[in-house]
């Protein structure tokens, strides 16, 4: 099942100063010694692909093809690798490869590695119609799911899902998620179905009908009024998952956390967060961010979203358009994740 032809198409950035989105014509790479081929499927945008597209990731060498949210099929696999066989599906996110010697590898910690691959940056992402990945980031696609469906479970959807089962939120809690896009709508799901009484955030009395939908118990408009009084009188947040970008926003979710309540971090911001210390103190509260996950939580993420029916609500477009595809994923448009199918 290895590939028959020997170019491919791929969309890159040319170079460090370039800022957009090139389709090429390129050679199907090499597996390599500890390496499979990928025969891509399907490849979510993100928004950290922004990293790549405008050089803001540090060391990544150029022309690269973005892209972390992987997901196809094994084409070749390279010397050395164990475990994994041509015609496998597979994903790849934002874990893809670890060192395996530094202090944080050697306790098992390979998503905090000091030396971590993220696709599209260390090397050649899913941009692309064949992509070659260390056999270590590999995650088994499970029957259930399509390459379209599981490409943003492995960055959105690990993302939330191992920020939630990780806090200390357990079933029965409050939890609170602040924004229903791409990242929240997936929050919104995984909560309902890990069992808390989901509370969905957003902006606007019109959302709340597909806040519902999307299973939250309550939903509460941030234009409306205090949104942390309305978390207080449900008796307070154990958890409060921000999936926003900004973090003036994030700042009231603090007040509205009950004892021992944590502000939980998904959304990247740039600016610094305030925090308000005796609030903080009085309630025992923490602020606590999470990266994603590994391989292995990325197929717990996918087993979960089969076994419970969470989906990413997606739009397709096909590679060819793929700048015209991380624009829309860029201005906001798009309900809620765009992904790139071959």
């Amino acid at each position: 099942m290895s590939t028959t032809t020997s170019t491919m198409r791929a969309v890159r950035v040319s170079a460090p100063d370039a800022a957009r989105l090139e389709l090429e014509t390129l050679e199907v790479p090499a597996v390599r010694p500890g390496t499979v081929r990928i025969r891509v499927g399907a490849c979510g945008i993100c928004h950290s692909d922004a990293l790549t597209v405008h050089n803001v990731f540090p060391n990544i060498t150029f022309p690269r093809a973005p892209g972390h949210e992987i997901a196809g099929t094994i084409d070749a696999v390279g010397e050395g690798v164990e475990g994994w066989s041509v015609g496998e599906r597979v994903g790849v996110g934002w874990h893809g490869g670890h060192c395996g010697h530094c202090d944080r590898c050697r306790r098992g910690d390979f998503i905090t590695c000091r030396a971590l691959q993220v696709p599209g940056m260390a090397y050649d992402g899913g941009y692309a119609e064949y992509v070659v990945a260390p056999a270590v980031a590999l995650a088994r696609i499970p029957h259930g799911l399509t390459d379209a469906e599981a490409a943003p479970l492995m960055c959105a959807g690990v993302t939330t899902y191992n920020a939630l089962r990780n806090s200390p939120a357990r079933s029965g809690d409050l939890v609170a998620i602040q924004g229903i896009g791409g990242l929240g709508h997936l929050g919104v799901q995984f909560a309902a179905k890990m069992g808390f009484e989901t509370v969905a955030i957003a902006r606007g009395a019109e959302k709340a009908s597909f806040a519902k939908e999307l299973g939250a118990h309550h939903y509460l408009d941030s234009n409306a009024g205090d949104v942390a009084a309305a978390l207080q009188k449900l008796g307070g947040a154990k958890v409060v998952l921000t999936t926003v970008t900004s973090s003036e926003a994030m700042t009231p979710m603090l007040g509205g956390l009950g004892i021992d309540g944590q502000l939980l971090i998904v959304g990247a911001s740039m600016e610094p967060l305030s925090v308000p210390a005796v609030q903080m103190i009085g309630g025992r509260n923490s602020i606590k961010a999470w990266p994603s996950g590994t391989n292995v939580d990325s197929e717990d993420t996918m087993r979960f979203a089969v076994t419970h029916g969470v989906r990413a609500m997606i739009e397709t477009m096909p590679l060819e358009r793929a700048s015209e595809a991380y624009a829309r994923m860029m201005s906001g448009a798009a309900r809620f994740r765009v992904v790139l199918t071959t």
